[in-house]
């Protein structure tokens, strides 16, 4: 901790993730690795050396989902590329093993993962990729429709699983009962639509155990 100041050595840490950046690699390979290994040795602990990997911003790494790459002089995170995929197979298994399930069931299903999934990355540079991911699962949902239907015409097929919404021609939907058994319209979630909030950074001195920072949080929990 004494030489972190004088050579820009900072820790991130989520849970057992962390990322260390440097001002110089022979820092990081010198000097912050081998403090490392003997801290976690200590504990009974090993450093993962499929997992432990020097590199620099411009090549960019991965953290918690999440791709953090510096793009000249211009710092950008976004999804990383495993995580758009390990999304995408779950969509599409999830789509494929609800093959008879009615559609509401299957909508409000997919609805609960694409939300969450856009709400954890809404914050980043994501609004392609929610795009990209949208028209993904559309793509497994017309796999869906005409294995469901296969002597049914597109025309058919279009009128009963999608209507336009807004700006959205193709919304595959199911018609449902609410508590009062009024009938509506349920919609499959577009990640598209999803607004981008950037993320605030917080007041390098700002604690929320310190009484003084509450009316500072509390303006910040506001505008989110």
């Amino acid at each position: 901790q004494r030489a972190a100041p004088r050579q820009k050595v900072y820790v991130v840490k989520y849970a057992d993730d962390f990322v260390i950046s440097g001002s110089a690699k022979e820092v990081l390979e010198e000097r912050v690795k081998p403090a490392v290994a003997a801290f976690l040795r200590e504990r009974g602990l090993e450093l993962s050396a499929e997992k432990t990997r020097i590199t620099h911003i411009d090549e960019g790494f991965d953290f918690l989902g999440f791709n953090i790459r510096k793009y000249r002089d211009k710092l950008l995170i976004k999804p990383a590329k495993s995580a758009v995929k390990r999304m995408l197979r779950n969509m599409r298994e999830l789509i494929k093993t609800n093959a008879t399930a009615k559609t509401e069931n299957l909508i409000r299903q997919l609805n609960r993962k694409l939300r969450g999934w856009a709400n954890y990355y809404r914050h980043v540079v994501s609004k392609k990729t929610f795009a990209y991911v949208d028209h993904q699962v559309f793509q497994a949902l017309l796999i869906w429709i005409n294995r469901r239907h296969p002597n049914k015409s597109a025309r058919w097929k279009q009128k009963r699983y999608f209507r336009r919404l807004g700006l959205r021609q193709w919304t595959f939907f199911s018609m449902f009962r609410n508590v009062k058994g009024e009938q509506g319209y349920l919609d499959l979630f577009s990640m598209a639509s999803t607004p981008i909030v950037r993320h605030i950074k917080i007041r390098a001195n700002a604690t929320p155990y310190d009484p003084t920072y509450r009316q500072y949080f509390e303006r910040r929990a506001r505008i989110r």
